[in-house]
């Protein structure tokens, strides 16, 4: 079988060599060239065609989001950024290369790390990154180019603004390729829409601290992470993420967090925030789940749709991985499966009209 081609791109001679020597000792990789700046890491990404990129964000001639929104837009390579960004620009970068099409993101390795645990989970995360059939991304091409411009967000006129026939909660669940998506998303929502949104990504930690920051800059929504106790009801208009490690829920009219155990190896869960809305307010309920690995929120979505709330999948031609709304779609949990870029207007229509 033939190796799984590995480009290393990280500016510092140390932490690359070391990068290098992991890859190394697997024998289903190799390294077929190293880079120090984003320049170089777009030459020899076209040059070469690796199979997989490992990539800093902090690099210079070109940085890491620029260079991975040029091989996006124009050969599209699976990428994993191999970062140590903690704090609040630098983790604005990582979600920025997220959104333009890098899988996922895994934190550099600590000095203090001498069992051997992020070698192997550095070496896992390049083989899952290599499977993954990327696509082109129009949005990094254009920004590559530098014609991108900030979206406008949507502004939902006053006449529209009464809820009284629609739906109250719209709910996402998200992983892998989640960032891109949930920005696309929630663009497609009207700012000011009189709903409650909630929202469970998977995204490791230390880089999901800012994310919810992150994702109201992007999309000009009111985004915090729930801190457990808000009343559902008063937070319409307002969008609140599972904050990192715990899951988030709905019991009695109120937001819940909780630290119980993982569902589907995963802490937020999306199941167990749908699952809890199947309970509590299904007919309230608009719900979609998005591209990511697994089957998380495929069982969850199904006890919504049982329950009578409106459910869609993201559909696999638009998915990062077609895993997660594969299962809901398999089980029949999806009243629709939709192109990510139809996907905020048609939970807008349901929860204004109430209708499909």
């Amino acid at each position: 079988m033939p190796k799984i081609r590995v480009l290393v791109v990280e500016d510092s001679l140390t932490v690359r060599k070391r990068l290098v020597e992991v890859i190394g000792s697997d024998a289903e990789l190799e390294v077929v060239a190293e880079g120090e700046n984003g320049q170089q890491a777009i030459d020899l990404c076209r040059t070469l065609r690796p199979d997989v990129i490992t990539l800093d964000m902090h690099l210079p001639i070109m940085d890491g989001v620029s260079a991975t929104e040029h091989i996006m837009g124009h050969f599209p390579t699976p990428i994993l950024i191999v970062s140590s960004s903690t704090n609040r620009g630098d983790l604005f970068k990582t979600y920025d290369a997220l959104a333009a099409g890098a899988v996922d993101v895994l934190e550099k390795p600590l000095a203090e790390e001498v069992d051997g645990a992020w070698e192997r989970k550095f070496l896992a995360a390049i083989k899952m990154v290599s499977r993954i059939r990327v696509i082109t991304h129009i949005r990094a091409r254009l920004a590559s180019a530098g014609r991108a411009t900030a979206a406008r967000p949507i502004v939902l006129p006053a006449s529209a603004r009464s809820n009284d026939h629609g739906h109250s909660v719209i709910a996402l669940g998200a992983s892998t390729g989640g960032p891109g998506a949930l920005v696309d998303v929630l663009r497609g929502i009207p700012v000011g829409l009189p709903v409650t949104m909630l929202v469970v990504l998977h995204i490791d930690e230390p880089f999901s601290s800012a994310f919810a920051e992150w994702l109201a800059d992007q999309t000009s929504h009111p985004v915090t992470h729930a801190r457990g106790g808000e009343p559902l009801a008063d937070g319409r208009g307002r969008v609140f993420m599972a904050p990192p490690g715990r899951h988030l829920a709905v019991n009695a009219g109120k937001l819940w967090l909780s630290s119980a155990p993982e569902r589907n190896w995963c802490r937020p869960s999306v199941d167990v925030l749908f699952e809890s809305l199947a309970a509590e307010c299904a007919r309230s309920v608009v719900a979609c789940l998005l591209t990511g690995m697994g089957r998380d929120g495929a069982d969850g979505l199904l006890a919504l749709r049982r329950g009578g709330a409106h459910t869609i999948a993201q559909d696999e031609a638009t998915s990062v991985i077609y895993g997660m709304p594969r299962e809901a779609a398999l089980l029949g949990a999806a009243e629709r499966i939709l192109p990510l870029a139809e996907i905020g207007a048609a939970v807008t229509r349901v929860a204004i009209k109430g209708g499909k």
